[in-house]
């Protein structure tokens, strides 16, 4: 399995950051963070994921520490997602409930189900390669709303079914990411839904913001598990960028000047983050193949995510779909006495990452690692589609 890493082409480029770095606090603030911490904490259910201090990969990489911020268990849908929106739909009805009576509607009686009957009327829709819209559709039935998911055409069955589940309407568009995204906001303006999107663009920012706020969860977890041990390489993977600005940011504003070296990685099929990097400004990506990686293949980065990453990544990287395979099945066969863990096709770009620089010294070089790193990597998904992770498992256990 070595082989895989030693040959796999890993392109990183180093980003000067924006000097001003006060997108950091103006796009997530504070306080926007607490209120979504002090909701997301009050929801049946909650409960941190386990962050894994995996020492026998750290030596295997050469590295003083690795730790692996596991969010397969959260809320029992499989990954990160679930903190974000789930939680803007509920905010989203605090602020339609609230219209509609005519009072404050409070959050918490919201995820109480006291306002199911007149939340049943309010129709949430978005757009998904899988984890978001399940986190919506999850939202929508714990708190009472209608939901209708639009999928793209390389969206697997397994992923459709797990949203369909959850009570949603699933609508399957051909096409790619982008336009289920479409589908989804024509839908909304000819049936006054409201989109719930995990990505942001002019004039559409409230909701998304609320998506990120969310994510604010996983950080806050990371910093307490972490203590005093703060990390100096921080892993986090691409998408539309929402996941990897909201841990920055409040990594950012927990650590300070401390904060670690930020490196974003991205599948080389869909890197829109590396090419806005490339170009210092917001670039979109038209997506010709789909990647393995499902939850990371997405063209059109969030304009509000760029501002935060503009002016905290240092790094941006992106790797070919041969790592993905290796990479879940290292994770599911630990060395030594590392936990095993199962990790889904978008929770490994830091992992691949490390395992290829750990045989690729001009790589490990570029990006700064040596001896005395710590890295942190969060590990945001586990097995979304189970069948999808067995056969990546299989295939790439017969490699070794």
């Amino acid at each position: 399995m070595s082989s895989v890493f030693q040959s796999a082409v890993v392109d990183a480029m180093q980003h000067k950051v924006n000097a001003d770095r006060s997108a950091l606090e103006q796009v997530l603030s504070r306080e926007v963070f607490a209120e979504a911490h002090n909701a997301i904490t009050a929801w049946p259910g909650y409960s941190p994921t386990p962050l894994h201090a995996l020492s026998a990969l750290s030596q295997h990489c050469g590295v003083a520490a690795i730790h692996y911020k596991d969010e397969g268990p959260r809320f029992d849908l499989g990954s990160f997602k679930a903190l974000g929106g789930a939680y803007a739909a509920q905010q989203l009805l605090q602020r339609e409930l609230s219209f509609r009576l005519g009072k404050d509607v409070e959050l918490n009686d919201i995820a109480a189900g006291n306002y199911r009957e007149q939340a049943a009327d309010i129709h949430i829709v978005t757009a998904t390669d899988g984890n978001h819209g399940r986190s919506v559709a999850w939202g929508c039935q714990l708190f009472g709303a209608s939901c209708h998911i639009y999928i793209h055409a390389e969206v697997s069955q397994g992923r459709a079914d797990a949203m369909a589940a959850y009570g949603a309407s699933i609508a399957r568009v051909d096409g790619n990411y982008d336009a289920s995204v479409r589908a989804a906001q024509k839908a909304a303006d000819e049936n006054q839904w409201f989109v719930v999107s995990d990505t942001s663009y002019e004039g559409y920012t409230q909701v998304p913001t609320q998506v990120m706020a969310g994510y604010g969860v996983l950080a806050v977890e990371t910093v307490e598990a972490l203590g005093d041990d703060v990390p100096t390489h921080l892993f986090l993977q691409g998408g539309v960028g929402g996941m990897a600005a909201s841990i920055a940011a409040r990594l950012f504003q927990t650590w300070g000047d401390s904060t670690p070296r930020i490196l974003i990685v991205e599948p080389d099929l869909a890197d829109c983050l590396y090419q806005s990097a490339t170009a210092g400004c917001l670039t979109e990506v038209h997506i010709e193949e789909e990647t393995l990686m499902a939850g990371l293949s997405c063209g059109d980065p969030s304009m509000l995510a760029w501002q935060v990453l503009e002016a905290c990544a240092t790094d941006f990287l992106r790797m070919p779909d041969s790592l993905v395979g290796p990479s879940m099945w290292r994770m599911a066969n630990p060395l030594g006495g590392d936990a095993s863990i199962v990790a889904g096709e978008s929770a490994i770009p830091g992992i691949a990452c490390l395992l290829a620089a750990a045989e690729q010294p001009a790589l490990a070089q570029s990006i700064g690692l040596d001896q005395s790193s710590r890295v942190l990597i969060i590990g945001s998904e586990g097995a979304t589609d189970p069948e999808i992770y067995q056969q990546l498992i299989a295939t790439a256990g017969g490699e070794t």
